[in-house]
């Protein structure tokens, strides 16, 4: 089972609550300009904990700090990323509320499809049979999003879902 944690700031009271398994996305969407020496500094620290660590919304600096992997969030829709070379273990993933945008991400050639909002009631959201019916229209992996909690973490079990990603449920 994995885990990905959303940040959008440097708390290594949360990290250290972390196990090799979690693996953090660093999303600073409020920000105008890209904090490199913050994102370095998150990359050293989960590199020191052995966990793996994400960049979302640029591919291009997460290849370029050496990270882990990129996130690709529903409202990206380029296809810029696919004429980069990338390293061996670097991953892609994104995120998608509906079959057009399941499309579109794996035109981008993501491995794993974040699809939302399962539990959590916003303009996103899709309970649990959506959820059933729009997971089946790709064979990419699809993990888990929206409104997670150590409450209702065992419904997962009914989608046939160990994978999860969330916020609240980490903090």
């Amino acid at each position: 089972m994995r885990k990905y944690y959303f940040i959008n700031k440097f708390d290594t009271n949360n990290l250290d609550k972390q196990d090799n398994k979690t693996i953090i996305i660093f999303r600073d969407y409020l920000s105008k300009k890209i904090n490199e020496t913050l994102i370095i500094k998150i990359h050293k620290y989960c590199k020191k904990k052995s966990i793996k660590f994400y960049l979302s919304n640029n591919v291009k600096l997460a290849i370029k700090l050496n990270l882990d992997g990129a996130y690709i969030p529903s409202f990206n829709k380029s296809l810029k990323h696919l004429s980069y070379s990338l390293k061996k273990d670097f991953k892609i993933i994104g995120s998608a509320h509906n079959l057009k945008e399941i499309r579109i991400k794996e035109n981008q050639n993501v491995e794993h499809i974040f699809l939302s909002s399962l539990f959590k009631k916003n303009k996103n959201f899709l309970g649990i049979n959506k959820f059933k019916l729009l997971a089946k229209q790709t064979s990419k992996k699809v993990v888990t999003l929206g409104g997670i909690s150590k409450k209702n973490k065992n419904k997962l079990a009914l989608l046939s879902q160990s994978d999860f990603a969330g916020i609240s449920y980490f903090e």
